[in-house]
């Protein structure tokens, strides 16, 4: 069984409504009003933001729409735009399950929805050549979860078939569309429980 990790809120922390509030101090008093803002910005990850995603416009252009849908100071938006690698700090809890898998001989590679600007960040920032033996990022394959046409490619970058996949995500949309394709999957929500998924499927030891 191969093992493929998503990275936003599985490898690396990603919870719009604290960085939100965090950044956006002015506009959002606390997650309550960060959420909204982040329903707001991100639009579920489609339309700016999602065509950010799959690499189909650039920064930039991304900026200028959502300030054009929001109102928003387009200064504004670029500030939490560079402010995203901040967020992406490395789940301790999710480095240690992948060295424990890696240790009991699992290959790994990761699918994820990620810009490339944040891609590129990622790789100069952390190991991932050490980590994994390949993955995708969305923004340089022109394609997004939960399409199916990323998830055939990933089947063909990693060489397996679905049923040899095994795959973390947080998002239960990402996760319906790889099952419904015949990957083995698992909903993240915290290392502790994926772990304890791993074990009942005899992926790792007790």
């Amino acid at each position: 069984m191969k093992i493929v990790f998503d990275f936003g809120a599985v490898l690396f922390r990603w919870h719009p409504p604290s960085f939100l509030a965090r950044v956006w101090a002015h506009r959002a008093a606390d997650e309550i009003q960060g959420a909204a803002l982040a329903k707001d910005l991100f639009q579920d990850y489609s339309g700016d933001w999602g065509a950010f995603d799959q690499g189909l416009i650039d920064a930039p252009t991304t900026a200028d729409r959502i300030h054009a849908r929001t109102g928003w100071p387009r200064e504004e938006i670029v500030a939490v735009m560079d402010a995203v690698p901040s967020e992406l700090r490395l789940i301790e809890g999710s480095a240690a399950l992948i060295q424990e898998l890696k240790a009991q001989g699992h290959t790994l590679h990761f699918l994820s929805n990620m810009p490339e600007p944040y891609a590129d960040y990622l790789e100069q920032s952390f190991p991932l050549k050490d980590w994994f033996v390949s993955g995708v990022f969305s923004g340089r394959v022109k394609q997004s979860k939960p399409s199916r046409e990323i998830f055939d490619l990933a089947c063909e970058q990693f060489d397996a078939k679905p049923e040899e996949l095994f795959f973390l995500d947080d998002h239960p949309g990402n996760i319906a569309a790889a099952k419904a394709l015949g990957w083995h999957t698992h909903l993240f929500t915290t290392p502790e429980l994926a772990r304890e998924d791993l074990v009942r499927r005899e992926l790792l030891p007790a």
